[in-house]
């Protein structure tokens, strides 16, 4: 996995010279008021199974804006969504999301990217916004969790992503080791898996969370048969599920997105297989926030983790989470349907934060993180409602929850908190 890692971000890097084109949104929402307008941007799929998802993530984020009077000290925000999917593909593109990092960089007024939601996208990303003019440009994820972004991985990370020696990403979740080695206690501890068949969509982050839930999976003393990658492109997956039933498995976890068809992989997996009765199927948090996926019934019972609270348990603790979520339904008549669009705000919130404290570059807004002792987030004012804290050092956050969810009658349900040590 680290050669085609550093194959693309050295694709991204050699984009530097190649004219943008295509990938912006003309919504936005400008603000009001005197002073300079600086432009904060999403990246984020809005075509495909992630277009729900996204499209709320973006509309919580507008109405955190509006709350705050569109402004971040003496600047105006003007919220500028990027599309980083293509329709064909159905799910993010590579070539979309370097076309979108020349925008980004290219953009005077644009000072920060809220994205991406996939670490394949943030790792193209990175190394562009990284060496912008006037830059670094600070780039704060609420989804990417791909522990090479910010820590040692695979080769070359994470220093690859930096090219100007100066970190520029940033994330309010947590990483994908941390997120395998919950999935793996709740799989040994409470599942009681003993045998587990892992399948990957081979893809940067399907890999990665594959891999950290079969090294922690191992510590916990399960069998790990294989761990495989599979076809996305495949018209079924009988035969794949015919030759996992022959090893006798008593648990399935498959690491990657539901974009790259999870619904004909889950089908396919209930009928050969059977139910998650039978045989429990886990995914990560790449598996969360479709509502397709929702709809189809071989999800019943389905497991899933995610990097953080799950919605209704931040809409419990009350406070900044409950008024944009009340906010929410009263605008558009339903819930957000993602437990990461108020991680999406979280991101944003961090942002805002740092455009208070900079002189309104790029470099300043992004310094504003990664120099001196970073940005806090008080519990009180956080879309999360705990303290953000992105450690300058890294960009990484401190906080470490992971929820367990399942499918129930045709929601995603939360069913616990697993302690990560």
């Amino acid at each position: 996995m680290g050669k085609p890692v550093r194959a693309l971000a050295i694709v991204a890097v050699a984009a530097l010279g190649i004219a943008a084109c295509g990938g912006g949104s003309d919504d936005e929402s400008s603000g009001s008021g005197g002073g300079e307008t600086l432009v904060i941007s999403s990246d984020l799929p809005l075509q495909g199974a992630s277009a729900d998802s996204s499209t709320d993530t973006n509309n919580l984020i507008k109405i955190y804006l509006e709350s705050i009077g569109n402004k971040a000290g003496d600047y105006k925000i003007e919220f500028k969504p990027y599309d980083n999917s293509t329709a064909a593909k159905g799910s993010w593109d590579d070539a979309t999301c370097t076309a979108n990092a020349q925008k980004h960089v290219q953009e005077e007024n644009e000072v920060a990217v809220m994205g991406e939601f996939n670490s394949g996208c943030s790792k193209l990303q990175a190394p562009v916004l990284n060496q912008a003019p006037n830059g670094p440009m600070l780039q704060v994820s609420h989804a990417s969790t791909n522990p090479g972004l910010t820590k040692a991985w695979e080769e070359g990370e994470p220093e690859m992503y930096a090219p100007s020696g100066k970190k520029n990403f940033a994330r309010v979740v947590t990483t994908d080791d941390v997120q395998g080695t919950a999935a793996a206690a709740f799989a040994a501890e409470t599942l009681k898996v003993k045998k587990c068949y892992v399948l990957n969509d081979n893809q940067t982050y399907g890999q990665g969370i594959a891999q950290s839930f079969e090294d922690a999976a191992k510590a916990e003393g399960i069998e790990i048969i294989a761990n495989e990658a599979y076809d996305e492109k495949a018209p079924n997956y009988t035969a794949l599920f015919q030759k996992i039933k022959a090893t006798n498995p008593d648990c399935l976890y498959v690491g990657g997105i539901y974009d790259l068809n999870g619904g004909q992989l889950l089908k396919d997996k209930v009928a050969v297989l059977g139910d998650n009765a039978t045989i429990p199927m886990m995914t990560p948090d790449g598996w969360t926030g479709y509502p397709p996926l929702d709809k189809q019934p071989e999800a019943e019972g389905l497991y899933a983790t995610f990097a953080g609270l799950a919605t209704e348990e931040l809409e419990k603790q009350g406070g900044a989470a409950a008024d944009l979520l009340e906010k929410f339904e009263a605008e558009y008549g339903f819930a957000p349907r993602t437990s990461y669009a108020l991680y999406g705000v979280a991101g944003v919130q961090v942002i805002v934060k740092a455009i208070e404290a900079s002189d309104g570059t790029k470099k300043g807004v992004r310094d504003a993180v990664f120099e001196g002792e970073g940005i806090k987030i008080p519990a009180e004012e956080s879309a999360t409602g705990k303290e953000i804290v992105i450690d300058p050092a890294t960009g990484d956050t401190t906080a470490k929850d992971i929820s367990v969810l399942q499918h129930k009658d045709g929601v995603q349900a939360f069913l616990q908190a697993q302690e990560v040590s």
